[in-house]
């Protein structure tokens, strides 16, 4: 039988645990009954039956899972959910579903009268491994993703394993896209361990960049590893590719640039592709995608330092790093230099342990 883990992140008075296993879900009255919250308003892409009871009078609002979801639009609807109920701000809010529910529930709740209290039951392998965990909510606009957020650090994050038995392959993928790129940024090889072996790993690791470095003022930026490539990728195909697939094939990228830049050397480089396919991940650029699409909208990712720069985070003799002004050139021919895969394919899902 798989024991529950407790992983803290530390932040001073805003510090909270990150329960991990089968079962703990059924936390949610005790950490609800911490926060002193009279009334709560739970926000959930599950079935209702599957919401445990935050065990205060509470408002059911459905959501859906989704990238097209992550709006402003949503934030609105569930703000005015909240005020409807009459939820004041020393009340609670519950998210229960994936990254983009925790995402989008996240930045209603640092809004909402200027911030409310926010527990997440994160339901997918994605939302367990990362998104759940860090206080980053942050929606899209369609110019780029995460354009608009804030920091809103949760009271606690309940990552049960029992939400993962029913999870589609995609959402396997989806999931193991972020674990895979926690090879190389600290968390060591999680091939093959067991998942929640796996999910506590890239917690751990999470929490103690975050503690170090709660607002990307520096270390903070080694979690986007991957992610410049995988967010052009997921806009570009109007995100027909998943979040973690996109990150998958942004981590091998990632290889071949620091090879190309001379900051790793040949068995690194083809380190991250044997351990993305270790995980039965997409390696390969999707078909109909050109270059010098994904280069413009690289060119809109956060992490660069102006509206023409790329910057990457990558791997090199001091380890994993921002790298501003990398040259097109060099990133040009990287991507020309990635295979693709043929018209109408998607190769199949990892199933899951």
């Amino acid at each position: 039988m798989t024991t529950p883990r407790r992983i803290d992140v530390r932040l001073g008075d805003r510090s909270y645990p990150v329960h991990i296993g089968p079962g703990v879900r059924h936390l949610l009255p005790s950490v609800v009954a911490a926060t002193g919250a009279a009334r709560a308003v739970v926000v959930s892409a599950r079935p209702p039956e599957e919401v445990p009871d935050p065990g205060v009078p509470s408002l059911l609002v459905p959501a859906q899972d989704g990238e097209h979801r992550k709006t402003l639009a949503t934030v609105e609807e569930l703000c005015r959910a909240f005020a409807g109920y009459g939820l004041t701000r020393h009340d609670v809010v519950v998210s229960c579903g994936g990254g983009t529910t925790t995402d989008a529930v996240g930045l209603a709740a640092a809004l909402y009268h200027r911030g409310v209290a926010v527990i997440h039951l994160p339901t997918t392998l994605l939302a367990q491994v990362d998104a759940a965990v860090g206080g980053k909510t942050a929606v899209n606009l369609p110019e780029a993703k995460n354009l608009v957020g804030a920091y809103w650090q949760p009271r606690a994050v309940l990552c049960d394993t029992d939400h993962l038995r029913t999870l589609p392959p995609v959402e396997w993928a989806n999931g193991y896209g972020e674990i895979a790129r926690c090879h190389f940024i600290g968390a060591g090889d999680l091939r093959g361990l067991p998942v929640h072996e796996q999910i506590a790993a890239s917690v751990a690791l999470k929490a103690s960049v975050v503690a170090a470095d709660e607002r990307d003022g520096g270390l903070r930026h080694i979690l986007n590893y991957g992610h410049t490539l995988g967010h052009a990728l997921e806009r570009a195909t109007d995100f027909a590719l998943r979040h973690g697939e996109g990150v998958a094939i942004g981590t091998v990228f990632a290889g071949r640039l620091a090879g190309a830049l001379g900051r790793i050397g040949p068995e690194r480089v083809a380190e991250h592709l044997a351990t993305v396919r270790a995980y039965g991940l997409r390696e390969r650029l999707p078909a109909g995608v050109g270059t010098a699409a994904l280069i413009a909208l690289m060119r809109q990712d956060k992490k660069a330092l102006s509206g023409t720069a790329l910057a990457f985070v990558l791997d090199g003799p001091r380890g994993v790093e921002l790298v501003p002004d990398v040259p097109e050139q060099v990133v040009a021919r990287t991507l020309d230099a990635m295979e693709r895969e043929p018209e109408g394919s998607r190769p199949a899902a990892p199933d899951g342990p």
